[in-house]
């Protein structure tokens, strides 16, 4: 739009400096910042061959002599090499976001960084998961005539079963028909070779890595915040890289579509954006929840009596979803059974679920002394209620939602949250929901440092194999050296957002919004060619989100 203030030599010079542009991103991001991250994705590739979330007979390794980094003191320097390398990429990470808290760097530059820490990591071994042989063995069991939402892996004999977490071996997919569609492409491809499934998978789930980094631009135009500290904080973070691309789940793929989805309602574009999010439900149910607060932002457009407004919109953006959903079920060949899989209780307990938390900590420190309490009975009263504190604080944050606009946005930040913390199974990626849309905001530096370490944190606590030890008890483990390990990673977590909060060397105070006349039409085009923001500024200042904005020809 902003290039478009000269439709013919400007436009043009624009195009051809692009090039220059990018030379200039590139000397703008030193290598004291680049380089310790690309050498830690090295070694967290090296490493997950024998530490991470590895096959349980490797054609390329087994009964060879490198077949020793899967056991013993092998796997040990493995997993030393991995954390090492891990370390490196945590501490680019703080000095990426220094420069960016102090407007040093920008967009552009940080999605170089980020690329840059990924490339390694999509030929490496599934790391901190084995969700991904999950995903395969469901597309297997879809390929041969199954049913995914009633048949689990162990329908399956080796290598595409015998891969699977023991815990999911019989547990049927909670997933949405794209994403079986998409499993079963690629074992159609990929036959029984894991190896190159799991390679294939973790290309798919990059997909949506790089629609959240198209979007988030768009998404912090609409919503106030800085572009280069939302990719920082999604992009370029650790969490996202090293798990979620790392572990290919398809968290990254359903908020890729749905940061897409929500852009395009704030653009103005309705019907385009409610099908996006069709599809990213169809990936995963969970995007499903920011369709009532996008009714809110479509509403607060139209014109005429609430009611009418509301009916219209519920109307219109309900077939939408429905049609596309629906077709991407037909598509797929299966039936909604995906819906009594999530009512059914999960087998997976971390403190990353508040209910778990609560009742683990609650029967551990009172309930075991009465001997009519039960762990079972703790669990089930605290998810139950849970449950309902869910639904509770869901329906409040859409009715306080009707406002539309910005905040309808930032409640549904809040709704994805609440779904996060409060539901009966927590993963470290599930975050990566409510971040994907929260990052676009403007966020103040003591919450950025409670993010970073946060971040880091949930690495930590996810063992490169996918084990979670956020939990009151780990396995066998020596309780004193269990313990000691949480409170380490605690620790670490600390130490990362004081670290970002600190200014790097040769780094100045945060720049201030420039003063003084308005710059010509060449130097607004030449500007938003170099970097799309300014610090403490909104790209565009023409409010996108107001009453009266219509799209897609509808109200």
């Amino acid at each position: 739009m902003i290039a478009d203030v000269n439709a013919g030599g400007e436009r043009a010079q624009v195009v051809a400096d692009r090039p220059n542009v990018w030379k200039t991103v590139i000397r703008q991001v030193p290598l004291r910042v680049l380089r310790p991250g690309v050498l830690g994705a090295l070694l967290i590739a090296i490493g997950g061959v024998g530490a991470g979330a590895v096959v349980h007979r490797d054609p390329l390794l087994s009964d060879t002599f490198f077949n020793v980094v899967r056991y013993g003191h092998g796997r040990d320097l493995a997993t030393a090499v991995l954390f090492a390398g891990l370390a490196l990429m945590v501490v680019s990470w703080i000095r990426l976001g220094r420069m960016v808290r102090s407007g040093e760097i920008g967009g552009r530059g940080v999605a170089l960084a980020a690329a840059a820490w990924t490339a390694p990591l999509i030929i490496a071994p599934p790391l901190y998961s084995r969700d991904v042989y999950s995903y395969l063995a469901q597309g297997a069991v879809l390929l041969r005539g199954f049913d995914p939402y009633t048949t689990g892996a162990s329908a399956l004999t080796l290598p595409l079963g015998g891969n699977v977490a023991s815990l999911w071996q019989d547990t049927p997919s909670p997933y949405g028909p794209l994403f079986l569609l998409l499993a079963k492409s690629v074992v159609a491809v990929t036959g029984d070779n894991v190896i190159i499934g799991a390679v294939l998978m973790r290309l798919a789930v990059l997909c949506g890595l790089v629609l959240l980094a198209w979007a988030t631009p768009g998404l912090a135009r609409h919503l106030g915040g800085r572009v280069s500290v939302a990719l920082w904080l999604t992009v370029a973070n650790p969490l996202v890289i090293a798990v979620g691309i790392g572990g290919a789940h398809n968290d990254i793929l359903m908020v890729g579509l749905m940061a897409v989805g929500v852009l395009m309602v704030l653009d103005g574009k309705h019907v385009r954006g409610f099908a996006v999010i069709a599809l990213a439900t169809a990936v995963k149910a969970t995007a499903v929840l920011v369709i009532p607060f996008l009714v809110w932002v479509w509403v607060a457009r139209m014109s005429g009596p609430a009611r009418h407004r509301f009916v219209k919109v519920c109307a219109v953006g309900g077939l939408t979803f429905v049609g596309v959903f629906g077709l991407s079920t037909l598509v797929a060949g299966v039936d909604l059974g995906w819906i009594d899989v999530l009512r059914s209780q999960t087998p997976l307990l971390t403190w990353m679920s508040l209910p778990c938390a609560v009742a683990e900590l609650a029967f551990y420190s009172v309930g075991r002394h009465f001997g009519a309490a039960t762990y079972e009975g703790f669990l089930g009263f605290f998810r139950s209620a849970g449950v309902y504190v869910l639904v509770a604080v869901l329906v409040r944050q859409w009715w306080m939602a009707r406002a539309g606009g910005v905040e309808a946005i930032r409640r549904a930040a809040i709704a994805l949250l609440a779904a996060t913390v409060l539901a009966p199974s927590v993963l470290p990626w599930y975050f990566t929901w409510a971040l994907a849309i929260a990052a676009a905001f403007a966020w103040k530096d003591r919450w950025l440092a409670v993010a970073a370490g946060t971040s880091v944190w949930m690495v930590l606590v996810t063992l490169p194999d996918g084990t979670i030890v956020a939990r009151w008890h780990y396995g066998s483990m020596n309780p004193v050296l269990w313990w000691s390990y949480l409170a380490v990673t605690v620790l670490i977590g600390v130490w990362v957002g004081m670290s970002l909060l600190q200014r790097g060397p040769g780094q100045t105070a945060t720049p201030t919004p420039p003063t003084g006349p308005a710059p010509s039409g060449a130097e607004v085009v030449e500007v938003a060619a170099e970097e799309p923001e300014v610090a403490g500024q909104r790209q565009d200042q023409v409010p996108r989100s107001q009453p009266g904005l219509k799209g897609d020809g509808v109200g």
